[in-house]
């Protein structure tokens, strides 16, 4: 992404702008979200989940397989990409490369979508349900 004068955008600049237009939610409307039937898709690396745990009920889908795991179209698309309507939540561990993905899902069409604001941090630091090793 370029400003209009063609000259790079670095990354704080991309993320104000694909921020604004993502109506981002706080954990607690992350789980409301969950339970009205949203899907919330942990793109957190695996050591990450094993040293702070896992979001019960979250899809967990490596970040570089995202788009082909949840484009409804998609040949390769998770059980759960069932349509564009699809609420979806990205969550990664501070809720900063959640924002791209989100965007990026919504360039395949899910209109939806958007991330956790502060992430997996934020949602433990709520008290909301996660799942470890030692559970």
């Amino acid at each position: 992404m370029a400003v209009s004068d063609g000259h790079p955008v670095g990354i704080d600049e991309l993320l104000e702008r694909v921020r604004a237009g993502l109506n981002r939610l706080s954990p607690e409307e992350a789980y409301e979200t969950a339970e009205a039937g949203g899907l919330l898709v942990d793109i957190r690396y695996a050591a990450l989940r094993e040293r702070d745990g896992l979001i019960p009920g979250a899809l967990v889908v490596e970040r570089n397989e995202l788009e082909w795991r949840l484009d409804p179209q998609g040949s390769h698309r998770a059980p759960e990409a069932t349509g564009h309507d699809l609420r979806v939540v990205v969550v990664c561990n501070e809720g900063y490369a959640s924002s791209l993905a989100a965007v990026s899902l919504r360039q395949l069409g899910l209109r939806h979508a958007t991330d956790l604001t502060g992430g997996f941090q934020a949602w433990r630091a709520a008290g909301l349900p996660v799942v470890t090793a030692e559970s």
